[in-house]
């Protein structure tokens, strides 16, 4: 839940209110003194006994903006008329809609758009299947599955549910780097049909963004289709949190003066985005490491995973962490650390656990809505915090890497997606803060940066280059 008002919860409330006395004024004292913020003021109609006015309200939940609502209807003399979410007014009818690249204006149009003229097109592909990247949309098009198993912080919502986030996903490729993206919510949360569906429409496509598909079946699903298909397959909770949290490690080293080689980082998490932020960390050297779940440190000689098979996601980071044998709790784990990193589970980190760190702490507090511990709390005593929110400095947001990273793939019309891609990517995000920009404060860039999607996509096209 939000702890300050919110755009997310914004509401446009109507009301009628007498011309005179104070009753205009009582609608500000009233949404203010509940925890509310006016936005917005706005006099739709008046008349001699009357006027009408919508007021627009920040709250930090549904129930708030509920509540004050029901206290503007309770000033004497107001008559409460429509109240509008304006969150759900912008998903009225969705986000998303397809448009012609050229106007059906005549005859000829039809023709040549459509039939007949359209066959010749049709004939030249069959002949040359590669000329469909060069004939149709499917050079700049990207298919956004999901199975809603496990939609941003609400869980196994379903593929119906989940299509309001895969709209949104669309709305960012398209506004950040211009590629027509198709969200996909399938009716199946088995393994082999999802790989199977995804196979069967990927000549559609030049790539595949796998979203909100629940661990572990997501590092199957996803190497499954990186096997079978020649279009690049990127599961962004996974790669792209990854990507974000190393560029802002990147940064947040330099300010506090460490190198990637010598800190200890301890991670709570080891799941989908847990494991691909440790091995990218991994590869772009981090030496130290140390991850922590629900059952306490992950080390080899831990009872559950004696035995375990070689393959299980934990049992690959016991054999590749903690090289120093650390065992017990992510308490006595982060004591002398020198970076924290939670995709967990709120309030697993405490202020005395942040206080045991190394001087020069680096806390990334990334569960979100409800981070591993308040930020606030967290830069009483680290040197350097951020978080999943967008009300506090330093969000380790997604959309900062994937628009840009699939420009780049599909520009350099790559097969595939390797750590060497995904590294300057990270690279790439980090410069973006140029040095005389740099501070504790500001360790990544705006979202709306818009040197960051452009910076991205020529990393990742260089490197996929480079790496044939």
């Amino acid at each position: 839940m939000a702890t300050v008002p919110s755009v997310s919860y914004s509401m446009t409330v109507r009301l009628e209110v007498p011309a005179g006395g104070s009753s205009v004024s009582q609608l500000t004292t009233v949404v203010e003194s509940s925890g509310g913020h006016v936005t917005g003021l706005d006099v739709t109609a008046s008349g001699h006994e009357r006027l009408r006015i919508d007021v627009t309200v920040a709250a930090t939940s549904t129930a708030h903006a509920d509540e004050i609502v029901r206290r503007l209807s309770g000033i004497e003399g107001v008559t409460l008329g429509k109240v509008s979410d304006r969150t759900f007014l912008m998903h009225l009818g969705g986000k998303i809609e397809m448009t012609s690249k050229h106007p059906i204006r005549n005859r000829d149009d039809l023709s040549m758009i459509y039939t007949p003229g359209v066959a010749r097109v049709c004939t030249q592909i069959a002949a040359n299947p590669e000329d469909a990247r060069r004939l149709t949309i499917k050079r700049n098009s990207v298919a956004v599955v999901t199975d809603g198993s496990a939609v941003l912080g609400l869980g196994n919502i379903g593929p119906r549910a989940a299509l309001p986030v895969m709209e949104g996903k669309a709305a960012l490729f398209k506004r950040f780097a211009g590629i027509d993206a198709w969200p996909l919510c399938l009716d199946t949360q088995d393994t082999d049909a999802i790989v199977e569906i995804v196979k069967a429409i990927a000549p559609g496509f030049a790539g595949i963004n796998l979203e909100d598909i629940s661990a572990p079946r997501c590092f199957e699903i996803e190497a499954r289709l990186r096997e079978a298909l020649d279009i690049p397959v990127f599961h962004d909770d996974q790669h792209g949190t990854a990507i974000v949290v190393l560029a802002a490690l990147h940064n947040a080293l330099r300010v506090v003066g460490k190198a990637m080689e010598d800190v200890r980082v301890v991670m709570s998490g080891a799941g989908a985005a847990g494991t691909a932020i440790l091995k990218l960390l991994l590869a772009a050297g981090v030496e130290h490491a140390v991850v922590a779940d629900i059952h306490g440190v992950v080390h080899t000689g831990r009872s559950d995973l004696v035995g375990a098979r070689p393959d299980s996601t934990l049992r690959w980071i016991a054999d590749h962490t903690n090289p120093e044998g650390v065992t017990g709790t992510l308490k006595q784990a982060v004591t002398g650390a020198d970076v924290f990193i939670g995709v967990s589970a709120p309030d697993v980190l405490t202020a005395e656990g942040v206080a045991s760190m190394a001087e020069g702490a680096i806390v990334f507090a990334l569960a979100n809505p409800d981070p591993e511990i308040d930020p606030a709390v967290a830069r009483q005593t680290a040197a350097v915090v951020a978080t999943g929110r967008s009300d506090f400095p330093n969000q380790i947001n997604n959309v900062l890497v994937f628009p840009g990273v699939f420009r780049g793939l599909l520009d350099a019309h790559s097969r595939t997606v390797n750590d060497a891609m995904m590294l300057a990517a990270a690279r790439a995000l980090a410069d973006v803060v140029l040095e005389d920009e740099l501070n504790a404060n500001y360790i990544v860039p705006s979202v709306f940066n818009e040197k960051v999607a452009g910076a991205v996509a020529g990393a990742v096209r260089e490197a996929a280059e480079r790496t044939g």
